[in-house]
């Protein structure tokens, strides 16, 4: 799977199909049933309730049949008045059903659709935290946001609403379709002859709305992502002054979005002036039908006043299947999309055997480790990198040249393609993912906090502990002053992904979060740029307070923590180039060195420092 990253040759349906090891599945029917199973009984009563409806609507031509036939008599036989009385209060009960249970349906079909959506939902939601990072890393994220809240709203009106609704439309037909056999069956016979048409324009329709309904749904999963693409990178616009291209962008989504959407009701729209044109010749023919019987004395005015309900009754069924269909493709199109998500299976998933290890000493190896997000593009080529327990190893190099994908492999976010990363002697991919990432606390350079207090924050790593027990931890690693100063001190509303506070607090706060989760190892991207001088002192403090008695690989960006290092390994091109401490490799005069020369330069250069001085990073 690591040969999709980057891959833009392909559709967002083709990378899913990809992804999912499986094309879309037209017929959904075998996997849509299972979600409504558990709400079988309120789908059950609905059912109920439309049955009773649909008899109390065919009382209702009876009773006026009966009033035409038996309540208005003959010339000079006078009215039957408690007859007509009767059939009215018949009538007025027949819609008092229907008031009554239509809000009964509503109820029934209301609780049903909430449990089956939410239910839809969380399985969703809990798949997608299974995925492995290298499909978050390959996915837009507004696309699985679309499919876990549009796609699952639209399934709805197929699920809860359309089999109670369908069976309705069914019942009225057979049910319209034997009283007429009944009372005329010529009528029968001349609108039975419209079945077969409608049949065949039916199943048409269904196979154009599904094909144009799915160019919709993808058309609007492509600007929800880029909406949501904007609002997480709405500074990076902003600063750059790309919002006039970027709302052209999303402009041009939208007109796919409108040209798709108009296109489909284009070709579907033929459905419903045709089930109209069915109607109204069915309409005519019971006229001419029923007008020859009367004539003819076969036939009674009541009971054509009943033929003509029942042939409404008949064929309006015919005009409400272009709705349940639409409904039908529009939500079999997404219910295929949320399968291919739930189809798509993590790349990096647990053994049968794998371990739990109660405790580690934390000795890592990178043994012979070949990796590339693309096959013929490896980051990592053939490296080899023993740390031994409790050492401060400082990784430096230049910028895309695999530091970073260290941390994945190390972490177990990607397998290695060849060669092994070991923890205490142990291939990581005999470990429980869960269980190894509990021993290996990590620090990113892009902070990650999420809504809620700074206590509520640093409670994700101890949730059992104390208000008092955090920020103790807080105070050992020298971050109480800062976080006690903020508003509201410890109870500071952090607001979305850590936005209210500084770069530097929020790093605090994670530093401050690792330590509650005493790993054994400890991965650190030490992201300093941009902080104030008082607080970068602080970060490394609490950097020094964190790797005491820890296994520390620390992506060095700062001098001081280089200097602090036991070791220092130069990454280039994928391979440890250099390795010793800052001394042997300084008067080594080779990479390390150069890099350090660079340092020093511009150090040298920059005014007395109100700002952190410059990244031991940059490219030689």
């Amino acid at each position: 799977m690591n040969g999709f990253r980057g891959d833009s040759a392909l559709s967002d349906i083709e990378l899913e199909e990809k992804f999912a090891r499986r094309s879309l599945n037209q017929s959904m029917f075998g996997r849509l049933l299972p979600l409504i199973a558990p709400v079988w009984r309120q789908i059950a009563a609905v059912i109920g309730i439309e049955i009773v409806q649909v008899l109390a609507i065919f009382a209702r031509p009876l009773l006026i049949g009966l009033v035409i036939d038996r309540g208005l008599r003959q010339a000079g036989a006078g009215v039957d008045a408690p007859l007509i009385a009767w059939a009215c209060l018949g009538l007025a009960t027949t819609w008092g059903i229907r008031f009554a249970l239509g809000g009964l349906s509503q109820y029934c079909a209301g609780v049903a659709a909430i449990r089956v959506l939410n239910d839809l939902r969380t399985r969703v939601f809990a798949h997608v935290q299974t995925l492995s990072v290298g499909y978050f890393d390959r996915t837009k994220a507004g696309r699985i946001i679309a499919r876990a809240d549009r796609d699952v709203d639209t399934l709805e009106p197929l699920l809860i609403q359309g089999p109670p609704e369908f069976l309705s439309a069914i019942l009225r037909l057979c049910l319209a379709g034997f009283l007429l056999w009944l009372i005329a069956p010529a009528l029968l016979a001349g609108l039975v002859a419209v079945v077969p048409v409608l049949v065949a324009a039916t199943f048409l329709f269904k196979r154009i709305s599904q094909r144009s309904w799915a160019k919709v749904a993808e058309n609007r999963s492509r600007f929800t992502a880029h909406l949501v693409e904007t609002v997480a990178a709405v500074r990076l616009i902003k600063q750059s002054g790309r919002d006039r291209e970027n709302l052209a962008k999303y402009r041009g989504l939208l007109e796919d979005f409108n040209s798709a959407l108009i296109f489909g009701s284009m070709r579907s729209g033929w459905f419903a002036p045709f089930t109209g044109l069915l109607t109204t010749a069915g309409l005519a023919l019971t006229l001419v039908v029923g007008g020859r019987g009367i004539a003819l004395g076969t036939l009674s005015l009541g009971e054509l006043a009943q033929s003509l309900f029942y042939v409404f009754l008949f064929l309006a069924p015919l005009q409400e299947f272009s709705d349940l269909f639409e409904r039908f493709a529009n939500g079999t199109a997404c219910a295929q999309r949320i399968f291919l998500l739930l189809d798509t299976e993590p790349d990096i998933v647990d053994g049968p055997a794998a371990a739990t290890l109660p405790a580690v000493e934390g000795a890592i190896e990178f043994r012979d480790v070949r990796f590339g997000y693309r096959p013929d593009q490896p980051v990592i080529n053939g490296l080899d990198l023993s740390i031994a327990a409790g050492e401060l190893l400082a990784i430096v190099g230049p910028t895309g040249h695999g530091k970073s994908t260290l941390v994945q492999l190390l972490t177990r976010f990607y397998d290695v393609d060849q060669g092994a990363v070991l923890l205490d002697g142990r291939d990581i991919r005999s470990i429980s993912e869960r269980n190894l990432r509990s021993h290996i606390g990590v620090v990113l350079q892009d902070n990650v906090l999420f809504g809620g207090t700074v206590l509520d924050n640093l409670r994700l790593a101890r949730p059992e502990a104390s208000d008092a027990e955090l920020i103790a931890a807080s105070e050992r690693i020298g971050a109480h002053e800062v976080l006690q100063s903020l508003p509201h001190g410890y109870a500071t509303q952090v607001g979305p992904l850590g936005g209210q506070l500084s770069q530097g607090q929020r790093q605090l706060v994670c530093l401050v979060r690792a330590y509650l989760a005493d790993p054994s190892v400890l991965v650190l991207d030490e992201a300093t740029s941009a902080i104030d001088v008082s607080t970068e002192r602080r970060i490394q403090q609490a950097l020094r307070v964190l790797c005491e008695g820890r296994t520390a690989l620390v992506i060095a960006h700062r001098l001081e923590t280089i200097r602090s290092a036991h070791r220092i390994a130069v990454i280039r091109n994928g391979r440890v180039v250099e390795l010793g401490s800052h001394e042997a490799l300084t008067a080594k005069g080779g990479h390390y060195a150069a890099l350090y020369g660079t340092y020093e330069d511009s150090a040298k250069s920059s005014p007395p420092r109100s700002q952190p001085a410059p990244a031991l990073n940059a490219a030689s």
